[in-house]
């Protein structure tokens, strides 16, 4: 007879000093959770808009500075960057309309492309979501810095380590406590900017005759020096290489799942907000920036220069300038919350479709996809500390990742809309990814070609790593499921004798208690192998399993409870097996995010009332076991095994032999 359970040790000072970081875990059972959890559209523009309003502190810059002495040209840029934000926006609103449930640029290659496409897609975002993070912070700081002693400037790499590292435990905690945490720096930064580009530019209406005969003598010089098609390619290679301003657009159709029902309403709203933002300050700041005459200071940002020479007439002046460049490094780390929302929601849509390790679509204690966060804070880190927190290099590299992705969801959905003979405003959508699909598909050739050995290729190999990674993945997964499917037509079906009346439950006779995940050969392989092993033995078979609530399955409350039905279906069936082998056969469902402990807790549940069991479990093994097996498979039997022995609990492993 198994002895009882040792009662639970009080929490150690790890756990308790894990909840003090990260939060108390979620109580799956609470009413209306996923509700309370998501976001409206407002803290929406906050958490997922605040990448792209933010990209307005690099993106003008870098095309201003790429027009060197020919800055005439940048209004032409400032109003072609206002109709390229306005154009991506209502695209992406389109294919929020076509995929409600969430249609980032992994899902839009992956359906409408082809699974191939999806995954050169999906691993360009993975790498787009890191420098997201790594470039959002690096930028904040050189905002922060560009008002400090030059003496200062020797902490800034460490200074962005710190806040990379601060956002991964706040994001563990939660998307919604992290936005609401940082909505007020969101605010700041919107009224600032406001105020300093209509103030910038009202100061200079009184001027605008002689402004307007400025420009004109300096087109016609340009024209002079340049010609007419040196001209044209100056002004399409700066506007490229400002291409980090549109870099945020694509996160609000990616983040559906985090947004308040109806979430296509709350999105395309979230767009909207967006959009016009985004396109009034990039456009803006440009205007301001050849109005003032802004010239690059080494140690300060553009804007930098143009608010001391705006704030320079006011006593107040110098209080404004730190004011704004405050507001604009806080709302660039708010910015790498994007990496942080939608990084790991892309590896956890990818881990479902085993291009990447399953548990990437795992949730935390605290419903969040704790793998994907510290992947994301991990890489964002190795790319700051590679580039030395360069804005100017890690823009490059993320930008040709941004319109990889932006080109082959435009191409996705004008191969759509193309194929939809009959459907009302077809054309006026073939037109919209017409141009879309041209657009971003221009900056991106420009982008690499231009900026190739300047650190262009680096995000090329990286990304070509990460999709060679993702199809070796693939394969092995695959084989692993064409060699479970044989084990399934094997044993998944058998046996299929005769009916037999089952006994009655005796809770003081001998139990066999099995953990199954699903009715599939490998259970069924489980079973009867321990029934062979111990002959003659148990009177009782007890069938236990955990719902596990993973990134695929959190999407609403309707989805919990399918899945609470699917796997109480499940274990139906391996009762009705055990009954047809004359055994007396019940079953226990538990629901969790963490499949060791929740599993934990539904032994010790049915060892209270089946006092005299022994639990069994199933582990594939391999001929050769390699390094990663450990990473792409799980190690739920032994880490079960190992905390249910302690408790003087008998668990039995039995191996599974696939090849």
């Amino acid at each position: 007879m198994a002895s009882s359970p040792t009662p639970p040790d009080p929490p150690s000072w790890s756990r308790r000093l894990k909840e003090l970081l990260f939060g108390k875990p979620r109580n799956l059972q609470e009413a209306g959770l996923v509700e309370k959890l998501s976001l409206v559209a407002l803290l929406a523009w906050v958490g997922l808009g605040a990448d792209g309003l933010s990209s307005s502190c690099y993106g003008p810059e870098e095309a201003y500075r790429t027009l060197g002495s020919h800055t005439y040209l940048a209004i032409g840029i400032a109003a072609l960057t206002a109709f390229t934000v306005v154009l991506i926006a209502t695209a992406y609103s389109r294919i929020i309309e076509e995929f409600p449930h969430g249609g980032g640029g992994y899902v839009v290659a992956s359906k409408l492309l082809g699974e191939r496409v999806g995954v050169v897609s999906g691993c360009a975002l993975l790498v787009d979501y890191v420098l997201t993070v790594a470039v959002s912070v690096a930028a904040a700081c050189d905002a922060l810095f560009s008002f400090l002693p030059p003496d200062w400037h020797g902490f800034k790499v460490a200074s962005e380590v710190v806040i990379i590292l601060a956002l991964t435990v706040l994001n563990i905690r939660g998307v919604k406590e992290s936005v609401l945490t940082l909505a007020p720096i969101f605010v700041l930064f919107l009224l600032l900017h406001v105020f300093l580009i209509v103030g910038g530019i009202a100061l200079h209406l009184g001027q605008v005759p002689q402004v307007v005969g400025n420009l004109k003598d300096s087109f016609r010089s340009g024209l002079a020096s340049l010609g007419g098609w040196g001209m044209v390619v100056l002004f399409f290679h700066a506007y490229s290489m400002g291409g980090g301003t549109y870099t945020g657009l694509e996160a609000v159709s990616n983040g559906l799942p985090i947004m308040r029902e109806p979430r296509v309403r709350t999105a395309k709203r979230t767009m909207l907000y967006m959009a016009v933002s985004l396109s009034f300050t990039a456009a803006g700041l440009m205007v301001c920036y050849l109005l003032w005459g802004v010239e690059p200071l080494a140690g300060k940002t553009l804007n930098a220069v143009l608010l001391e020479s705006f704030s320079a007439r006011w006593s107040w002046g110098q209080a404004l300038t730190v004011a704004t460049l405050l507001s604009e490094g806080a709302l660039l780390v708010v910015a790498a919350q994007t990496g942080f929302l939608d990084g790991p929601r892309v590896l956890a849509n990818m881990a479902v479709d085993s291009w990447v390790p399953h548990r990437f679509a795992a949730l935390s204690e605290r419903l969040t996809t704790r793998n994907g966060i510290l992947l994301m804070g991990a890489a964002a880190l190795s790319a700051l500390l590679y580039t030395h927190g360069e804005v100017r290099h890690l823009v490059v590299m993320y930008s040709i990742n941004v319109f990889l992705t932006f080109t082959l969801s435009m191409l996705g959905m004008l191969r759509l809309w193309l194929g939809r003979r009959n459907s009302q405003g077809r054309w006026r959508k073939v037109a919209l990814f017409a141009a879309g699909f041209s657009l971003c598909g221009s900056i991106l050739i420009i982008t690499v070609v231009e900026k190739f050995r300047q650190g262009g290729w680096v995000t090329l190999a990286v990304t070509g790593c990460c999709i060679g990674l993702a199809f070796l993945i693939k394969r092995h997964y695959r084989g692993m499921a064409g060699k479970l499917a044989e084990l399934d037509r094997t044993l998944g079906t058998i046996p299929a004798g005769e009916e037999k009346v089952a006994p009655s439950l005796d809770p003081g006779k001998p139990t066999a208690a099995f953990l199954v995940a699903s009715y599939s050969g490998l259970g069924v392989h489980t079973v009867l192998n321990a029934l062979r092993f111990f002959p003659g033995h148990f009177r009782n078979l007890v069938f236990l399993s955990v719902a596990v609530v993973d990134s695929g399955a959190f999407k609403g409350e309707g989805e919990l409870a399918k899945l609470r039905q699917r796997q109480e279906a499940m274990l139906a069936e391996y009762v009705a097996l055990a009954n047809r082998l004359g055994f007396a056969a019940t079953s226990r469902l538990g629901v969790g995010t963490d499949v060791v402990a929740a599993a934990e807790a539904l032994c010790l549940e049915v060892l209270r009332e089946f006092p005299r069991t022994v639990f069994f479990a199933g582990h594939l093994i391999f001929r050769r076991e390699r390094w990663y097996h450990r990473y792409l498979h799980n190690q739920t039997a032994f880490a079960l095994q190992k905390r249910l022995q302690w408790q003087g609990v008998p668990v039995v492993v039995l191996p599974v032999r696939v090849y």
